[in-house]
């Protein structure tokens, strides 16, 4: 970035000028720390590469067998940050997240409670299935996403900085499941896809995977590097015009408003709230740097789009019935929206 960063209380200047030149080759490096493990999904691994830099939640939707915990194992490497793995089940309890209180005899003889942190205490969470657990259970989960903190026995304690939560859904199996409101969808801000590799890259795969084992991930961005990252990412310059464009995509996905359009009108049902312009921003920001650059583009805010509204537009029954998807109807926004009034 071209123009200077300011000095702030939590990091000195020189160490946020070193960490916006770190991020400027972070593609690279931690691509090739990543390429040690994973093979192929570029697009999946640059979108969760965006999240982790802009401070976002992932949701992962993915069929069984995708290495979707791999993928997120290895970013904790790579990004040095503690990792834990929960996974979802009709009779999970809040407290199997959270943490609980236990019983136990002090040093004088005496018992007292003692507050047993949950797998929730760690900086990259990945939610194994959430839609496979009841709503007080996804509620505690998406507290902690919002709030950055739990609360457990009148008390709320705070997690550890950077915390973010990469959840999984399985798009084939819906029998006994709890889908996601659209309120607690809102709450990530993208939505991957990862579909199946190509044959090349499948072979590749099974050919590491039943051999003598890939070489070690090292790691290369601490926590508190990330932390300093958000800060540098939210500096990025951005012109206004590309700021609206970012709001217009958003709004332009809404029905039934003045300016909705006939097609979003008849296939959608509820369209992408505030939150998704702020992403696409967010999103867009955290590319340019990526891409070296010091300003964001429209191509930026348009890549993101897709992550970015997957979620958060829910379409009816006649888009189903006509074979219409969720990214049809986001590719048509992408067309029809026009980069200036």
């Amino acid at each position: 970035m071209t123009e200077p960063i300011s000095p702030t209380d939590s990091a000195p200047i020189d160490s946020e000028q070193e960490i916006a030149e770190k991020l400027r080759t972070a593609r690279e490096l931690i691509g090739n720390e990543l390429r040690k493990v994973i093979i192929g999904q570029e697009d999946v691994v640059e979108q969760m590469l965006i999240a982790l830099l802009s401070g976002g939640h992932c949701l992962i939707t993915g069929a069984p067998g995708l290495a979707k915990t791999l993928l997120v194992s290895t970013l904790g490497q790579v990004f040095d940050l503690s990792f834990n793995r929960i996974q979802f089940t009709p009779d999970l309890m809040p407290s199997d997240i959270t943490g609980t209180e236990i019983l136990e005899e002090t040093a004088d003889g005496k018992r007292d409670l003692v507050f047993s942190k949950g797998p929730i205490f760690a900086n990259l969470i990945l939610a194994d299935e959430i839609n496979r657990t009841p709503p007080k259970t996804q509620a505690a989960l998406l507290e902690a996403m919002q709030e950055k903190q739990v609360s457990v026995a009148g008390q709320s304690l705070q997690l550890d900085k950077p915390f973010f939560v990469l959840a999984t859904q399985n798009p084939i199996e819906m029998e006994g499941t709890y889908p996601l409101p659209e309120a607690q969808l809102d709450r990530f801000m993208f939505n991957i896809v990862i579909d199946y590799l190509s044959e090349d890259e499948e072979v590749a795969v099974v050919t590491q995977t039943t051999g003598t084992g890939s070489e070690p991930v090292n790691a290369v961005f601490s926590g508190e590097d990330l932390v300093r990252c958000h800060e540098v990412v939210r500096r990025v310059p951005i012109a206004e015009e590309v700021v609206r464009y970012a709001v217009r995509l958003a709004s332009n996905s809404r029905p039934k408003q003045p300016n909705s359009s006939d097609y979003v009108n008849e296939w959608v049902n509820w369209g992408a709230g505030t939150r998704a312009g702020q992403a696409l921003v967010l999103g867009g920001k955290t590319r340019a740097i990526l891409d070296d650059r010091t300003h964001v583009t429209f191509d930026d805010i348009r890549a993101m789009a897709s992550p970015v509204m997957r979620h958060r537009i829910l379409t009816n029954y006649r888009a189903e019935a006509e074979g219409i998807t969720v990214d049809d109807v986001i590719a048509k926004i992408i067309e029809t929206t026009k980069e200036t009034v």
